[in-house]
């Protein structure tokens, strides 16, 4: 079926429909257990009504950002669905699930710096939802300390790509202020 959208609202839409199926049987780690889609859907809201981003391939790569992480789902089937340029974002903010969780996160620090613009906007939104997260819901067991490590490795691999945006950085340090 031909869209009759816009191309870059179908885009999004597609976007949309694609996590939500892919992230289908997924929990967030928080007490209610809510809908992992809820947390892509989180990112694009920062990103467009937070941030002032209209860029469809930003949106559409937040929206995706942990398909390729977090699922079953290929670089390939998301260049094909997607093209190059929202499936290279993703990979860009993807983690190598084969390295232990310590070298993933020291990982994220160093190659912050080295990612695209898109891929900066996009970790920029990660990491403010995640930590708004875990300052409102936070996982379930995870003790003060934990929370307080998550929310300082944050910030490093905030500040590794300051200046990529000003609005979305302040939106990070404000919710980077309710450090338990």
């Amino acid at each position: 079926m031909k869209s009759k959208a816009h191309p870059e609202i179908a885009l999004l839409m597609e976007a949309l429909a694609f996590a939500a199926h892919k992230h289908r049987n997924q929990r967030r780690k928080d007490v209610e257990a809510s809908p992992y889609i809820n947390h892509p859907i989180a990112l694009a809201r920062v990103l467009a009504v937070e941030g002032g981003v209209t860029d469809h391939k930003s949106l559409a790569a937040a929206i995706l950002h942990d398909t390729l992480e977090d699922t079953k789902t290929t670089y390939e089937e998301l260049k094909e669905k997607f093209g190059r340029t929202i499936a290279q974002v993703v990979r860009e903010v993807s983690d190598d699930r084969t390295l232990s969780p310590k070298v993933r996160k020291q990982s994220q620090i160093e190659h912050a710096r080295h990612l695209s613009r898109r891929a900066r906007l996009v970790k920029l939104a990660d990491k403010t939802c995640n930590v708004r997260d875990m300052a409102a819901h936070p996982p379930h067991g995870w003790e003060l300390a934990r929370r307080r490590e998550y929310f300082d490795w944050a910030k490093q691999v905030v500040d590794q790509i300051r200046g990529t945006h000003g609005t979305l950085e302040a939106a990070f340090d404000e919710a980077f202020a309710a450090r338990p």
